[in-house]
């Protein structure tokens, strides 16, 4: 039996839309949405000689949603009705749900060897908490973008650890860390520490230590979760040793790479505060896809959520968020002194990560493999794509 990826996401889409009503600039965008997807499941199905009906139920059931839908008739979100103010969800027990997940996390640190039972243990756990915090902003009529900064915060940290690649980054990060703490700590100090803790969450700050008689605890920004252990020995160094030039130099440079940005950015997304729109300025998404998708991938990719970034980057163009199925473009393209071609190419790039698993190498999953570099460059005008976007960084 067949089973089609991202078709019951596409239905739950529709259907939060349809709830909220379809704002008038999005309505053309919207009925692309719906025509394109009920156009490839059909595709698909014709290419395995199959019909809708015969999918899996939860599948046959979202396109059923989907084809029902009066693209010519849909209900339109007013723009005259007045703004209401949503006062901030405050989660009560947010933070302690975390330190119990910290907690958890560092009991696999200390005991690999039931370290897969417990992982799965952790991960349904990570999940209910999610589908409650979720569950309570439903019931308030509202999103998690409508949480307090502080519950915000934690909640997409919480909704970070739900995708089990993110997890294992994490706890890899945090066990190696751990592992370059005790060494350099109980080498260097005169009176060792009898507990060091080390926690990867989603702070402001880079990292932040301290050393007391009988503990010491490093709490270090998620986004160094693909850091080498050079650089977490550095970190290790700064939070518990103190500052020097040097090191603080090494920090700040990778703060600005790739691998730091992609985690950030991602943990944003996941309770921004704007609404998803494919019409950018100059772009839409929607049709970037749908010339993509039939050039490169044959028409057969399930499209997913697109959305343009609410700021300016100058580093990272773009981002796919597996957990939600979304594809999200930097605003720095979304200009007509950005050529097409460019857009389609990051575009093409981000889709690439959909259908492409990353591997894990010495602890560190690694997004670009080779097989992904072979494929990124089938795009028509990759170098040119790639020179154009290596001069934007450059301004």
């Amino acid at each position: 039996m067949i089973r089609i990826q991202g078709i019951v996401k596409a239905a739950q889409i529709a259907r939060s839309q349809l709830q909220a009503g379809v704002p008038p600039s999005r309505l053309v965008s919207f009925q692309q949405f719906i025509q394109e997807t009920l156009a490839q499941i059909d595709q698909i199905c014709a290419n395995a000689h199959i019909s809708p009906a015969q999918l899996p139920t939860p599948s046959r059931k979202a396109y059923e949603f989907l084809a029902q839908i009066d693209l010519s008739n849909l209900p339109v979100a007013s723009q005259n009705s007045p703004s209401v103010s949503v006062q901030p969800i405050r989660l009560k027990h947010i933070r302690n749900q975390q330190q119990q997940f910290l907690g958890a996390i560092a009991s696999i640190i200390a005991n690999p060897q039931n370290s897969q039972s417990q992982k799965q243990q952790l991960l349904q756990s990570i999940k209910w908490a999610v589908a409650r915090i979720e569950g309570i902003c439903t019931q308030q009529n509202a999103t998690p973008a409508q949480l307090s900064k502080t519950s915000r915060q934690t909640y997409a940290w919480i909704k970070f650890l739900t995708d089990e690649s993110n997890l294992e980054r994490h706890l890899s990060a945090t066990g190696r860390t751990q592992k370059l703490a005790e060494e350099m700590l109980w080498s260097q100090m005169q009176h060792p520490c009898k507990t060091i803790i080390i926690e990867f969450t989603n702070i402001t700050h880079l990292y932040k230590g301290q050393i007391g008689p009988l503990e010491a605890k490093a709490q270090i920004n998620e986004a160094f979760v693909n850091a080498s252990d050079e650089i977490l020995a550095v970190l290790v160094r700064l939070a518990f040793l103190g500052r020097n030039q040097a090191d603080s130099q090494v920090i700040k440079e990778y703060a600005l790479s790739e691998d730091y940005s992609e985690v950030v950015l991602e943990l944003d997304l996941i309770a921004d505060t704007e609404a998803e729109n494919p019409q950018g300025k100059c772009y839409n998404l929607d049709r970037l896809f749908h010339t993509v998708n039939r050039e490169y991938f044959g028409g057969k990719m399930v499209k997913p959520r697109l959305s343009w970034n609410r700021s300016f980057t100058t580093r990272k163009f773009g981002h796919y968020e597996r957990g939600r199925d979304r594809v999200v473009l930097s605003i720095s393209l979304d200009s007509d002194r950005v050529p097409q071609y460019v857009v389609e190419f990051v575009l093409y790039h981000e889709l690439l990560h959909k259908q492409h698993e990353g591997k894990w190498v010495n602890g560190r999953l690694n997004v670009h493999t080779p097989e992904f570099r072979q494929d990124e460059q089938k795009f028509r005008k990759y170098k040119e794509a790639d020179q154009w976007l290596t001069r934007l960084a450059s301004e």
